[in-house]
C-alpha cells in the first residue's frame, strides 16, 4: 500500500476471538454499519474467504463492491479491490498483535481511491472516519461476545 491512513485499538480479547468476528463476513451487517449485505463469493481451503461482495451504504455513497482477501497466518488478513462501481482502488489489512495482558492491539490500515475527484485531505479524513469506526465496532463486537 502506497499511502494509507492507519489507525490501532487495543481489544480486551484473545487474537483469536477477535479474527473470529473479523472472518465471520455474514454478520458484518450486524455491526459495521456501512455494510448492509455480505456475501462470500469462494473460500480457500481452510474456509477463509477470498472473494467477498459487499453492499455498502455510507449515506452520499452507496456501492456494490468485491473484494479478495489474503490471509497472513491466524493474525493478519489483507484485502484488494476486485471490482466496484465507486471506487477505483482500495486496499486494506486487520494486523492483530497480543498483548502481555491478554489483550489483542488491532491495527487498521486502509487506502482508497475514488472514481470521483477528491482532494487528498478530505480523502485522508475520509478513509479515518472509516477506520475509526470500523475499529469501534469491531471492539464493541468482540467484547459484546456476540
Amino acid at each position: 500500500m502506497a499511502e494509507y491512513t492507519s489507525s490501532s485499538i487495543t481489544i480486551e480479547a484473545a487474537p483469536a476471538d477477535v479474527m473470529g468476528v473479523i472472518s465471520d463476513f455474514a454478520r458484518y451487517p450486524d455491526w459495521t454499519g456501512e455494510v448492509k449485505e455480505a456475501e462470500v463469493l469462494t473460500s480457500d481451503d481452510r474456509g477463509r474467504a477470498e472473494q467477498v461482495r459487499l453492499v455498502m451504504d455510507a449515506g452520499a455513497i452507496k456501492d456494490d463492491q468485491t473484494l479478495a482477501y489474503t490471509w497472513t497466518g491466524d493474525h493478519e488478513v489483507s484485502w484488494t479491490l476486485v471490482k466496484s462501481q465507486m471506487l477505483r482502488s482500495l486496499d486494506g489489512v486487520y494486523s492483530l498483535r497480543p498483548t502481555a495482558e491478554g489483550t489483542t492491539e488491532v491495527t487498521y490500515r486502509l487506502t482508497v481511491d475514488v472514481k470521483i475527484p477528491m482532494l487528498g485531505m478530505i480523502k485522508r479524513k475520509a478513509e479515518k472516519v472509516i477506520i475509526d469506526r470500523a475499529l469501534a465496532g469491531l471492539k464493541k463486537r468482540v467484547e459484546s461476545g456476540a
